[in-house]
């Protein structure tokens, strides 16, 4: 195995199109970081292949902060070390819906119950959706577009920063594993169709590079729109930037882990 780089952060999104958090360390499972992307605002208007309310539609969507109001049932499967024994067979045991209930604070600093029909009725009014269907869904996978993983190199973020000569925060880019790679800007590109391992136990495959929309535009302190950003991206590379992945063998990743690569 050769080591290609480190983890750089973890982070997760427990509301899809909000906030996400970085994290320590996070239970990579088969079907995610576990806790991400497992609440969803939905849109009953919408068009029923993409049926949620984004920041694609509104981008102060990416300013609310959600997290969860039991910190420990969000941490981690409660049998983690007995699911990542050496013996297989060990399902990881997830918290249910209530254990993993969550607080929605809101850009002007109120913070609602996500369940509260309040948190969706101040939802329509803030962003002026009033005529909207919105509904919050949960989902005990995640609610991700394509992919369970995705991960963005640092390299790649800081190389689009020099192209279009203007800052840019990792975080606009979304991801869940931000890596450290000792190769070239975009070299993760090389990466489609390994395998890697993450720390002592996690391996992921590498499926695709990630189609970037709207979103990688917004400005994660202000939800102000740059789309030079994405206009940039497409005439370079195509609109690609970033990894989609899927969990080989589940585990736990941490920053400052090593990635490498099986084959």
């Amino acid at each position: 195995m050769s080591e290609i780089g480190r983890i750089d952060s973890v982070w997760r999104y427990p509301v899809k199109s909000m906030r996400g958090e970085s994290l320590p360390h996070a239970f990579l499972g088969f079907a995610g970081l576990y806790g991400d992307r497992i609440y969803a605002v939905k849109n009953a208007k919408a068009d029923p292949g993409f049926p949620y309310h984004t920041g694609r539609e509104q981008e102060e969507m990416i300013l609310y902060q959600p997290g969860f109001v039991n910190s420990d049932a969000a941490a981690e499967p409660s049998n983690r070390q007995a699911a990542e024994a050496i013996a297989p067979g060990v399902k990881p045991l997830y918290a249910d819906r209530a254990s993993l209930s969550v607080e929605v604070t809101t850009p002007d600093g109120e913070t609602f119950p996500i369940a509260d029909p309040a948190f969706i009725a101040h939802l329509k009014e803030r962003l002026g959706k009033d005529g909207e269907d919105l509904s919050v869904q949960y989902s005990e996978t995640a609610f991700t577009d394509c992919r369970p993983i995705s991960l963005f190199s640092m390299q790649t973020v800081a190389q689009l920063a020099e192209e279009i000569e203007d800052p840019l925060d990792h975080r606009q880019f979304r991801a869940n594993l931000y890596a450290d790679l000792s190769g070239a800007p975009f070299s993760e590109i090389d990466l489609v169709g390994k395998k890697l391992k993450l720390g002592d136990k996690a391996v992921i495959a590498i499926l695709e590079q990630d189609p970037r929309c709207k979103m990688i535009t917004l400005d994660p302190e202000t939800g102000e729109e740059r789309p030079e950003i994405l206009r940039h991206l497409t005439r370079t590379q195509g609109r690609f930037a970033g990894l989609y992945a899927a969990v080989l063998v589940e585990g736990t990743v941490k920053q400052g882990d090593a990635i490498k690569v099986l084959s």
